[in-house]
């Protein structure tokens, strides 16, 4: 595939490309572009040009547009999983939940951003009048990662359109191919060129190029920590607008009281849903003494009932790890924590054999006895690995869960409500569960504490990100 840019696909300036391979068989997929300075020049130049109509279409016209788009991924929803299966790795029917998704939170913003009002204070003055309006911010650069491209990419994509911004998006190294089709079926749902294009390449280079350049007014980022810090610096440098979703190493409490039944099952699906690769899975779990064995035990034999394979078989649940460099930190992470005394209750090692040897496949993996001097404990693991540590007092617990550079998401178990709510008021993250874990609304800001971001997206609050307040004084 070639670049995506002023509503047409456009060749590199550069001659290289990255090669993009199936993570479950190492087989080839397609090729796109390494691009640099210059695509990232054009695409910009691209977006700048088009902001000077989009910003003055009325909200209702850029509405019919994105419900038209959400109709659109809808339609193609099976094409476009299927080609998400092949580049990320994850189950046909997870890969098809995140195109549905994603196409039901373009519907959201679209409805929301008809909602946007602005102020007319009531200064009472008899010849002036002040107004406080909402305009588009401009330029929007939106960098994505590999483990969920198009619902990470639409959190900041819808709202950016539906404002009046123009996008450049760049996706994952991994798994740029799905976000370029959605770029072209954009194009073929009615919007005009320019408005929003795609450009693929290394972030050292072309999404460098992308962050310090001086026409695009806002950056967009999820990804790791170290990244977005990154980007942070150098996007000071002309004073974006920023918003930060970065790493999250999530804890959850598991009190005495709590209904198993209920925890178990929900604990076990997001501590491994999509092999791990996700910023608020559960990376660590701290469980009362009096039922941690029985605790560990369930987990264990719930975790090893999970099948691994090629995310195209439908009996698969996981797929594989994204790529070597991501599957090592899973071994690492696990490795680090026995060599410290942990206890291995199930997964820990490779699975090879068979279809195995040829893709990147970690088992569920649960450590019993964990600390804090290991790293499932304290750093993002990006994986199938769970730490459990025991604790006594629920004040030790709740010290635990906030001793993190961390702070994006927690969850809480206790058929106390008053102590879980309680708790989770204490919990340091953007975002707590309690009694039970599902996806994020599109209703509710979702955004981290501490070094897990910077802002917020989704709901009102995610479109209030990509507006800019200005006030007009005005004599009569």
């Amino acid at each position: 595939m070639n670049l995506f840019i002023n509503g047409q696909w456009t060749p590199s300036a550069s001659s290289n490309f990255i090669t993009i391979t199936n993570p479950a068989t190492g087989e080839w997929i397609d090729t796109v572009p390494a691009g640099v300075a210059a695509d990232a020049e054009a695409a910009i130049q691209s977006a700048a040009s088009a902001f000077k109509q989009w910003r003055k279409t009325p909200t209702a016209a850029r509405a019919k547009l994105q419900h038209a788009a959400a109709a659109e991924m809808r339609e193609r929803a099976a094409e476009l999983a299927h080609l998400l299966t092949l580049e990320l790795g994850r189950p046909l029917a997870g890969s098809k939940t995140e195109i549905e998704r994603s196409a039901d939170l373009l519907d959201y913003y679209a409805e929301e951003g008809l909602r946007l009002r602005g102020e007319l204070p009531m200064i009472n003055q008899p010849n002036e009048r002040v107004l406080v309006i909402k305009e588009p911010v401009g330029v929007v650069i939106a960098i994505a990662p590999f483990n969920y491209p198009i619902t990470l990419l639409t959190f900041k994509l819808g709202a950016a359109l539906i404002t009046g911004c123009t996008v450049v998006a760049k996706p994952a190294e991994d798994t740029p191919l799905t976000t370029l089709k959605l770029a072209e079926l954009f194009s073929q749902a009615g919007y005009p060129a320019g408005v929003f294009n795609v450009v693929t390449g290394w972030g050292h280079e072309i999404g460098q190029a992308l962050v310090t350049h001086p026409v695009p007014r806002k950056v967009a980022f999820t990804g790791s920590t170290n990244a977005g810090k990154r980007i942070a610096a150098l996007a000071s440098a002309t004073n974006k607008r920023l918003t930060l979703e970065m790493g999250g190493q999530c804890p959850a409490i598991v009190c005495a009281d709590a209904d198993l039944d209920t925890a178990l099952p929900a604990i076990t699906r997001h501590a491994f849903a999509n092999t791990g690769q996700f910023c608020y899975r559960i990376n660590r779990l701290y469980v009362q003494q009096s039922i941690y064995e029985a605790f560990v035990a369930r987990f264990a034999e719930a975790a090893g009932k999970i099948t691994v394979g090629n995310g195209l078989n439908p009996n698969c649940q996981l797929g594989p790890l994204v790529s070597e460099k991501i599957y090592h930190n899973s071994e690492a992470h696990a490795q680090d924590a026995l060599e410290r005394g942990g206890r291995l209750v199930v997964g820990g090692r490779r699975l090879s054999g068979g279809d195995y040897d040829r893709g990147h496949f970690f088992p569920p993996t649960v450590i019993a006895d964990a600390t804090h001097s290991m790293k499932i404990m304290t750093e993002e693991t990006f994986g199938p690995v769970v730490g459990v540590m025991p604790f006594e007092k629920l004040d030790d617990a709740i010290a635990h869960a906030n001793d993190s550079r961390y702070g994006l998401a927690a969850y809480v178990f206790s058929r106390d409500v008053g102590v879980a709510l309680k708790t989770a008021e204490e919990m340091e993250a953007g975002s707590v569960w309690v009694n039970d874990i599902h996806r994020s609304y599109n209703l509710a800001p979702f955004g981290g504490y501490k070094e897990s971001g910077l802002g917020r997206e989704k709901s009102r609050y995610g479109l209030e990100e990509y507006l800019e307040l200005k006030t007009i004084y005005l004599s009569l």
